[in-house]
């Protein structure tokens, strides 16, 4: 039997009100927040809200490329983009009852005016204006290099989570300061939402999945790889008992850099502060950020507290 076609909704209310009646069905409603173009580490987040909750669960996938975390000089026009696909994917696992896909999250209809974008500076006083920031959070590493990402993330994010009005919603660990921010956003405006992050799924040879991979050449794919054997190597020397982070960073620069990456980042912080670490005496992740062409990719490990 082909498996059941989710339910694409693209209106905001008609969201919010099929969220409410699953509810009234007795059914945990899981979100998975995505930017589309849905490879299998976005499949691994649909399973794992699946399975989320002691009760039966209507997955939601939000599909939506978030203007507002991208600066002027990144990548949104060339972000890839295959809707259809993306719900033949989510057909295919069976475990996704609807697809929210909205046209825009931040235009605003003005008075007798044209539709005014959160990108522009003018609209009339009809333009966006509402932001969250995560203020400690949200600096340092990607924070540094892309100060309006976070805010853009945490406000869409607010936005998903007042439109949808998840019981628990599901973030990959890839994005490991974005999960947290999220985590911590939700505990001081106190939404009753279960935050769940999943695991880094990997391609065959280790590279980080992410819908950017696509943008590789081949030369570029082969020299990425230097991120995730890297990080291997960094686990495996603090496991073996060298805990000086800037010797284990040192190291991770050097490699990126002799395999033709140009490094944005390496930090050690602490899993849940964020906060650097001169030694990894306590949980600490490792997170790199990296060029390599014109795709910049992202990847971390989490190293447990030495026994």
């Amino acid at each position: 039997m082909a498996a059941a076609e989710p339910e694409v909704i693209r209106d905001k209310a008609a969201m919010r009100a099929w969220a409410r009646r699953r509810r009234a069905e007795g059914k945990a409603v899981a979100l998975v927040p995505t930017m589309g173009f849905l490879h299998d580490g976005h499949l691994s987040l649909v399973a794992a809200a699946a399975a989320a909750g002691g009760q039966p669960v209507a997955v939601v996938v939000s599909i939506y490329v978030n203007p507002s975390q991208f600066a002027p000089t990144e990548d949104l026009a060339t972000y890839p983009s295959d809707l259809a696909g993306d719900i033949r994917k989510l057909a295919a696992t069976g475990a996704v009852a609807a697809v929210f896909c909205p046209p825009d999250l931040y235009v605003r209809p003005g008075a007798g005016a044209a539709s005014a974008s959160c990108l522009e500076e003018a609209g009339g006083g009809y333009g966006h204006e509402t932001w969250i920031r995560v203020q400690h959070l949200e600096k340092g590493m990607c924070g540094s290099s892309r100060p309006v990402f976070f805010r853009g993330v945490a406000t869409v994010v607010a936005k998903l989570f007042n439109i949808v009005e998840p019981d628990v919603a599901v973030f990959g660990k890839k994005d490991y300061q974005q999960w947290r921010v999220i985590c911590r956003m939700v505990r001081d405006l106190d939404f009753a939402i279960q935050i769940i992050g999943s695991e880094i799924v990997r391609e065959a040879d280790g590279l980080a999945m992410s819908s950017r991979n696509v943008h590789l050449s081949h030369l570029e794919r082969e020299k990425a790889l230097s991120i995730s054997r890297s990080l291997v190597n960094a686990r495996t020397a603090a496991r073996n008992g060298n805990n000086h982070s800037q010797q284990i960073k040192d190291q991770i620069v050097q490699t990126l850099t002799e395999a033709g990456g140009q490094v944005d980042y390496v930090e050690i912080v602490e899993q849940e502060s964020l906060v650097p670490l001169e030694r990894i005496d306590r949980p600490a992740v490792i997170c790199v950020a990296a060029w390599f062409g014109k795709v910049r990719l992202i990847d971390n490990v989490e190293i447990q507290a030495p026994t």
